[in-house]
């Protein structure tokens, strides 16, 4: 007799399954009603395709009915969620598998703990309970042996110990004898015996009738009826509750990282060539960003060099072209210093090309007639002796300060101070070697030059007093476009007529700095491009690994895997290959740049690509690998288990 107090542990009431084939429907169960109590042994009998495994499945939460009711408890699961039901696997059901659905390439005692893991329980108890499992079972000498080293009565056992690792409750057993030799399958038939006897649920699916026979009840199926039950004898008024699972939420990132970690470095060739996109990615990102910007750099350096805070104004009109006129005199230069604010200096420059001669060397170089305060406006210092001064302007003394090429090419290994030297037939005296300045923005060689008072040049020279440019060299920057537009009104009322331009040297550099900075963008689009492809080798990677590894995902989700536990393994897979690839490519990027820049050519490291690059990469993987994350998460639970 059964006690009415408790309700019964499972109720079918009308249940139906049907599958769709295309236009046909096939209904494998037909309305069927069936109550099992607590601590019964049922064996469920039929031949195939008789419908007992999609039973199994229904009772077991892998799958859902099409009609009918299937309580629980006297709770019907028709009612539960995808987590819900994966509560309810992870605390009442256990599963042995004809096919054992072990994790290749684990340890049996981590198979064993696989259901606690998601139950949430702490690493050390439940591998305390693991180990006490498999030794209750005969395995404490293969607890770490994978499962292709364990014979099929060793792994039907290791199967057995999952299923009760959270209690086993209900104990589902699917043909468990039919892939073992008949001692192996005697063995797990005592075995499910005893766990009978302890006061487990044992639900056994089987076609063979000696299998059956150990079985307290016997319930026959056939096309999806029942056409026969030998009825429960169990009186009980106990209700066994499951344990309830703890929710740990940083516990099962650590545990999901763990497997990730875990199904990397078993396909560590695949993975190593999955990196390899983000790493040429993100290397080529971080090694073009700075070699543009190594180049920009260089490019504002060199005009910098010339002086930012500097206004060139050249004679001509604005439209004027050709060769420049005489429009700019040397009282243009007096006036702007003596009526423009903000000024550090405004010089004179009048120049040409000339033959240099010191004893029997010749040298061609540059001549520039100029004033006294050409080292403040040039921001240009002489290195040894002195520049000239206004007296030696305004008396038109025949000195000279040369520039470092010059000095080196006339005086190698020697001092060129206090020497003479035949400017086109001018005998000069060189009192001073200029510092180094190195190229123009144009590629000229700065050093080769040759600086004279401008009075001298411009008698005993050049022949002529109007002028190649001023240079201004402003004080304040901030008010550059207010000093550009006080000479340019100044010079506007002296000579009645617009016959002069004014450059603003700060407005080149921004100009050639928006220019470097659209071919760098340029540079580092083209490298996105392969950091995206990389992406996509990613996801097409993930994509081949949750259809390589669908029983896998199978096996956890009847071990009580939530969605959110499928979702964080296979998103951190893709996450951990890309961080690992961004890190290898910020690597192999910087490397990549300093070789580049060891070799002579500019670059320039910043933080910026860096960090972005490396956080392009980890977007990507978190982009990417959602797509095969969430395919892995949503798998049938039944389907999968099917897989090959």
């Amino acid at each position: 007799m059964i006690n009415a107090v408790a309700p019964p542990l499972i109720q079918l009431q009308g249940l139906t399954r049907s599958f769709s084939n295309g236009d046909q429907t096939l209904q494998v169960l037909k309305g069927l009603d069936l109550t099992i109590h607590d601590g019964e042994f049922v064996a469920i009998i039929g031949s195939s395709g008789s419908g007992k495994s999609t039973l199994m499945n229904l009772l077991g939460c892998l799958d859902r009915p099409t009609s009918g009711e299937y309580l629980f408890r006297g709770q019907p699961v028709s009612t539960l969620s995808k987590d819900e039901l994966a509560r309810l696997r992870r605390e009442a059901f256990g599963f042995v598998f004809q096919s054992y659905h072990l994790l290749p390439g684990t340890p049996a005692v981590n198979n064993v703990e696989l259901p606690a893991i998601y139950a949430g329980e702490p690493p050390a108890e439940r591998r305390q309970r693991a180990l006490e499992l498999l030794a209750r079972l005969g395995l404490s000498d293969r607890a770490w042996h994978l499962p292709g080293q364990l014979s099929g009565g060793q792994q039907q056992r290791v199967s057995i110990a999952r299923a009760l690792m959270n209690g086993g409750q209900v104990i589902l057993a699917d043909e468990p004898t039919g892939a073992l030799d008949s001692h192996s399958g005697q063995e797990v038939m005592k075995l499910l015996r005893e766990l009978s006897d302890q006061g487990h649920t044992l639900l056994l699916i089987t076609h063979d009738p000696e299998v059956a026979a150990h079985a307290d009840r016997i319930i026959e199926i056939r096309d999806g009826e029942i056409i026969h039950d030998s009825g429960s004898s169990i009186q009980t008024s106990q209700q066994h509750t499951p344990g309830a699972s703890r929710e740990r939420p940083l516990l099962d990132i650590w545990e999901a990282t763990k497997a990730a970690f875990t199904a990397l470095h078993r396909n560590l060739f695949r993975t190593l060539l999955t990196l390899l996109g983000i790493v040429i990615g993100v290397a080529s990102v971080i090694a073009m960003l700075a070699i543009g910007d190594g180049a920009r750099h260089e490019v504002v350096e060199r005009i910098s060099a010339m002086g930012s805070n500097l206004l060139l104004v050249r004679p001509g009109g604005p439209n004027q072209r050709g060769r420049w006129p005489a429009t700019l005199v040397p009282e243009d230069v007096t006036a702007i210093n003596q009526q423009i604010p903000n000024l550090l200096a405004a010089i004179p420059e009048l120049s040409r090309s000339a033959t240099l001669r010191y004893g029997n060397q010749d040298a061609s170089t540059e001549i520039n007639a100029t004033s006294a305060d050409f080292p403040i406006a040039r921001q240009w210092p002489v290195a040894q002796g002195t520049f000239f001064s206004h007296e030696d302007d305004t008396q038109f003394a025949t000195v000279a300060v040369i520039g470092q090429t010059v000095a080196r090419n006339l005086f190698p290994g020697r001092s060129p101070l206090g020497e003479y030297v035949m400017a086109d037939g001018t005998l000069l005296q060189v009192i001073g070697v200029m510092s180094a300045r190195g190229a123009s923005p144009m590629g000229q060689d700065q050093d080769d030059v040759v600086l004279v008072p401008f009075n001298t040049g411009s008698l005993r020279i050049f022949g002529q007093r109007h002028l190649r440019n001023v240079t201004v060299a402003v004080d304040d920057v901030s008010r550059m476009d207010e000093t550009e537009a006080a000479i340019h009104s100044l010079l506007l009322a002296r000579h009645g007529i617009e016959d002069f331009q004014i450059r603003n040297m700060a407005s080149l550099i921004d100009n050639v700095t928006e220019t470097q900075n659209t071919f760098t963008l340029l540079l580092g689009s083209v490298a996105a491009i392969s950091l995206l492809v990389g992406g996509v080798g990613v996801m097409n990677i993930m994509l081949v690994s949750v259809t390589e590894r669908t029983r896998e995902i199978g096996i956890r989700l009847a071990t009580g895997a939530r969605t959110r536990n499928i979702l964080q393994q296979f998103l951190i897979e893709a996450l951990t290959i890309s961080a690992l690839g961004g890190l290898i490519g910020v690597a192999i990027g910087l490397g990549t740049a300093w070789l580049v820049g060891y070799l002579g050519t500019a670059v320039h490291f910043s933080v910026f690509p860096v960090v972005l690059a490396f956080c392009c990469a980890f977007a990507t993987g978190l982009i990417f690998g959602y797509l095969p994350a969430r395919k892995a998460a949503h798998l049938d639970p039944v389907r999968a288990l099917s897989t090959e």
